[in-house]
């Protein structure tokens, strides 16, 4: 290789050579410019690409936004109902047939006055003449929640005359009990021509279902009814709504491959029970709270804390889940003899039941959980095929971080979906 000083010497002694380095330093500033202008191209074809990807992308966001709530339901199923006079062993039992965790109470026309004030009913589709008015919504907590009720020293007695009462308990009829628990007050329609957007923003607020009347009077109005009239209904969830969001995941691409902790989808307030607290004692803690499932965490060694209330779960060791749909599989002869064991106990029997394997897609002991930097894809994949209304949200060390909901879940997706649409 020439150093600087050869360099000198070479063009001292021959003009030919230095005619020949002067000309190579033009001929290399003209490719170094020329390589510039490609740079430049390259880059300019790459912010092209990229505005044409985020233009495709809120271009298939818009043709997801034009569905409607009719797109949802192609193929669900018919309404799994109960009427008023159903007991509540009835009511257990259609939960359990139809794995379904709330079913709607369906009572004369002109006797009851619906929940929230509402007048949904079901009429003849050629006279009009109403046949029946849904009065509200019974789910698997309303029913434990009742079961529960009462002195806990009672409870768990175990003796006869507390058998007899379990059972006149369970014979009870389900209208009895509509309105115990938040969750049998929320009776809301959505018209069929209700776009997907307006169907998110009333899931994103907590509302977990919604009757969708399938031949109403009101073809041309959209949104939310609390007046409706129709010869038949089916129900549309948050579960539904997410699958077909899944479905159609190729455009939604961008907010599902970010993570949790970007899109501010962790809800840190998370409740929980520790190891010791009683089946009973957790029933008791769902319904006060109005939760239909908590994270059970170990019990603390540095501080005393009462098993029988909830706690803060955050930065608690997760070990287990106990919901009230674990209860759905359970005979109700069997309730009254596990009122006393540990939650987390509860859980493991039942995982090892026959019924319940046969009835639900997972284990209540299988955890299922994601990490704060887990993308929203991976945990709507979760949500979908392991059937869960929620999952729990763990640092590297098992430790509770928070929990991500449905309601949580369809929130982001909403905003997301609001944004694209904005960029056009």
């Amino acid at each position: 290789m020439q150093t600087i000083q050869d360099l000198y010497l070479t063009r001292a002694c021959n003009s030919t050579c230095t005619t020949h380095i002067k000309f190579s330093k033009i001929r290399n500033r003209k490719s170094f410019s020329f390589l510039g202008g490609e740079q430049q191209k390259m880059q300019q074809i790459r912010h092209e690409q990229d505005a044409t990807a985020t233009a495709t992308a809120s271009k298939s966001s818009l043709r997801l936004v034009e569905k409607t709530v009719k797109d949802v339901l192609v193929n669900q199923r018919r309404l799994v109902e109960v009427p008023y006079t159903a007991t509540i062993g009835d009511t257990m039992n259609a939960l359990v047939a139809n794995k379904v965790v709330a079913v709607p109470v369906a009572a004369p026309p002109g006797q009851w006055i619906g929940a929230g004030g509402s007048m949904i009913m079901e009429s003849d589709k050629h006279t009009g003449l109403v046949r029946k008015h849904y009065i509200g919504m019974v789910t698997m907590l309303d029913i434990v929640a009742h079961i529960a009720d009462g002195p806990e020293d009672q409870m768990m007695g175990g003796s006869a005359d507390e058998a007899a009462d379990l059972e006149k308990k369970m014979m009870v009829p389900v209208s009895s009990i509509i309105g115990h628990c938040l969750e049998g007050l929320s009776l809301w329609t959505l018209n069929p021509n209700t776009s997907i957007l307006e169907c998110m923003e009333l899931f994103s607020k907590g509302i977990h279902r919604a009757l969708v009347p399938m031949d109403g009077q009101m073809e041309n109005i959209q949104g939310v009814e609390l007046v409706e009239s129709a010869s038949s209904y089916k129900m549309l969830t948050q579960m539904d709504l997410l699958k077909f969001l899944k479905d159609h995941a190729s455009e939604l691409e961008g907010i599902l491959s970010t993570s949790l902790k970007d899109i501010g989808g962790i809800n840190e307030n998370v409740y929980a029970i520790n190891d010791r607290t009683k089946v009973i004692e957790a029933i008791k803690c769902l319904r006060t709270a109005s939760l239909n499932a908590v994270p059970i965490v170990q019990s603390s060694k540095d501080i005393e804390e009462d098993h029988r209330h909830l706690i803060n779960g955050k930065g608690r060791k997760l070990i287990g889940t106990f919901s009230a749909t674990d209860l759905r599989g359970c005979h109700f002869s069997a309730l009254q003899t596990w009122w006393p064991l540990r939650a987390q106990e509860f859980t493991e029997l039942v995982s090892n039941s026959p019924l319940f394997a046969a009835q639900e897609a997972m284990s209540p002991r299988e955890l299922v959980t994601c990490q704060p930097n887990s993308p929203l894809s991976e945990v709507i994949d979760k949500v979908v095929s392991k059937h869960v209304h929620r999952v729990w949200v763990v640092d590297q060390q098992g430790l509770l971080v928070g929990v991500v909901s449905l309601t949580d879940i369809v929130g982001v997706l909403r905003v997301s979906m609001l944004s694209k649409m904005n960029v056009m």
